[in-house]
């Protein structure tokens, strides 16, 4: 295993793998913000092709939308997000913060622009990689999502961090203080916020990977 001095050296051991294609701009499966941000909530405790048939059957019910979302039915809502597990408590975080967004937002595009980090951690079932998942990937902010494959992928390399947060420090000050080296690997125009989701994705990629081999 190459020797990793910095997240900026882990994001090069990767990107040398071509691990993902531009298919997703945001490597996220899908181009569409909302689904993100449901898909974000869904996922928790669940692999992610049980939230694909969520999402599916929400998209057939035409519910991708803050307001049909915060007034379903609790037990439509229930029915369509059930491949996903525990739909009893995800429907009433999912109708909650819907209702809560119109209340303080007005739209999701506002949302979108103005949320803070801080205000997505006092909803509701909304813990730190929920939160920085629809900050980076439906907010396209300058947020790094840190998961368990993060963490399990940095410990091959004798990284351990004591929290969450210290590992996403760890992971952003190394693509910070390294932006225009990354930026240069590219022949198009990259924002911060673009490899930090690439980053993510590359590594979550690269963790399935080795699952497989």
């Amino acid at each position: 295993m190459n020797s990793i001095l910095n997240s900026f050296d882990l994001y090069i051991f990767l990107n040398e793998k071509n691990l993902i294609d531009s298919k997703y701009k945001y490597w996220w499966p899908t181009n569409s913000d909302f689904e993100v941000f449901i898909g974000a909530i869904l996922t928790q405790n669940t692999k992610w092709t049980n939230v694909e048939k969520s999402l599916e059957n929400l998209r057939k019910l035409q519910l991708f939308d803050l307001e049909k979302l915060s007034t379903v039915d609790t037990d439509v809502l229930i029915s369509a997000i059930t491949p996903s597990g525990f739909k009893n408590q995800k429907s009433v975080r999912i109708k909650k913060i819907c209702e809560n967004i119109l209340e303080e937002f007005g739209d999701f595009e506002t949302f979108k622009q103005n949320v803070c980090r801080d205000w997505l951690l006092s909803q509701k079932g909304i813990g730190a990689e929920t939160c920085d998942a629809i900050l980076c990937y439906a907010c396209h902010k300058e947020e790094m999502v840190v998961d368990s494959y993060t963490n399990r992928l940095v410990k091959t390399f004798g990284y351990e961090f004591e929290s969450y947060d210290d590992l996403k420090a760890w992971l952003e000050y190394g693509i910070n203080e390294n932006f225009d080296k990354i930026e240069s690997l590219y022949d198009y125009d990259i924002s911060l916020n673009m490899i930090y989701c690439r980053f993510h994705g590359k590594i979550v990629e690269f963790m399935k990977n080795q699952k497989k081999s």
